[in-house]
């Protein structure tokens, strides 16, 4: 069984201990990677590069460094790539990009930078022996005009150097195994991982869900219903909830996960003790 987990950089004090401890209690489990965002247009570079070089020196952690291409010119983004090689990073997630103006807003490539992911990705294996994972999308990017049109951009990653792809996250396990069908159909035989969010909030994660197109089915807003004033059964019902899309997952053959923590550890760590994961007595000691 492998996972991997997703952290955003802090923006507050209180935030970098939140982070902290959540890639402290994740940590002794032992990961394949941990990955760091990075906002659109290098909006959090500073922060994403100092989480990402904590990552390093302090931990034993591999960090895959989230990079974007969107409102930067191609020096700018080779230099980024170039310091993430020099503090000790293999691994980038390599993505477009939302543009400035916001989800929904027209794409237009930076003058001087590269024309989207695929690019980005070529750019970035020309650089140094970089793994490089990218995005997918089981129910189509929300500016992709189909799925199909979107497994063209997925081929165009792969053939450009991508080693891995990570899925937007879902709640219907069927949409993760028809796309891989149709995937696999096209030639394309890189890691698929299907990106799992625990449902911390499920206001934000129908929001999320808005605006990364991606479904909210009856049956899980049924679930949350009048439970807003209820923190502590929203939780009970979250880890149900979780639980059950990666147990079944698990059945049907998938053994590797991307979790997006939005850096809460308990949840995330509870699967990863139902997927037979178990953290050293001693990390565990440390840890607490």
């Amino acid at each position: 069984m492998h996972v991997s987990f997703e952290f955003f950089p802090s923006k507050t004090a209180e935030m970098e201990q939140s982070l902290w401890e959540a890639i402290a209690r994740l940590a002794p489990l032992a990961p394949n990677f941990v990955s760091v965002t990075y906002g659109a247009g290098g909006s959090t570079r500073e922060r994403t590069h100092a989480t990402v070089r904590r990552i390093v020196n302090d931990t034993d952690l591999k960090p895959a460094a989230h990079l974007t291409c969107v409102g930067a010119s191609r020096e700018d983004v080779d230099a980024v790539v170039r310091d993430y090689h020099a503090a000790g990073v293999r691994h980038i997630v390599a993505l477009r990009g939302d543009p400035p103006d916001g989800i929904g807003a027209a794409y237009a490539p930076h003058p001087g930078g590269y024309r989207g992911t695929a690019d980005l990705v070529r750019g970035i294996r020309s650089i140094a022996d970089f793994e490089v994972s990218v995005s997918a999308y089981p129910e189509k990017h929300p500016e992709s005009p189909s799925v199909d049109a979107d497994i063209d951009m997925l081929k165009a990653k792969v053939d450009a150097g991508a080693t891995r792809a990570i899925t937007q996250f879902f709640f219907e396990n069927d949409l993760y195994f028809r796309y891989l069908d149709r995937v696999r159909a096209r030639g394309i035989d890189i890691p698929i991982v299907p990106g799992i969010l625990p449902v911390q909030n499920f206001k934000a994660a129908t929001t999320f869900a808005r605006r990364a197109g991606a479904s909210v089915p009856a049956w899980l807003a049924k679930r949350f219903d009048g439970l807003d004033d209820d923190p502590a059964t929203r939780k009970l019902i979250a880890a149900t909830v979780a639980a059950e899309q990666v147990l079944d997952l698990v059945k049907r053959g998938v053994d590797d996960f991307h979790f997006y923590t939005m850096n809460r550890a308990d949840l995330v760590y509870a699967i990863c003790h139902l997927l037979g994961l178990r953290a050293p007595a001693a990390a565990k000691a440390k840890a607490a």
